[in-house]
């Protein structure tokens, strides 16, 4: 089950990143799990207009937030790549 989840993932991420210009994010240690997990679903814009007013605290509520609500398939150990990486490079420090 998890091998389909995870084809229809890399599909969406293929398709995703043919309709839509790319977003350059800033470089740094996870910046392609954030393309790939976050990238396949919405837009990468949403990071940088969230970056202003979202903390660590913010960005692991988002993160769970896709998970939990909207059933993004984001292992645990991708998640806190993810929430560490959005914390240092679009998080608000507050």
């Amino acid at each position: 089950m998890r091998s389909i989840l995870a084809s229809l993932f890399a599909l969406l991420l293929v398709v995703s990143g043919q309709a839509e210009e790319s977003v350059l994010l800033k470089t740094g240690a996870g910046q392609n799990v954030v393309e790939g997990y976050c990238g396949a679903c919405h837009s990468l814009d949403y990071l940088r207009m969230n970056a202003s007013f979202l903390n660590r605290q913010g960005w692991e509520a988002e993160v769970n937030k896709m998970i939990k609500v909207f059933g993004a398939p984001i292992e645990p150990a991708n998640a806190k790549i993810i929430i560490d990486y959005l914390a240092a490079n679009y998080g608000s420090g507050g």
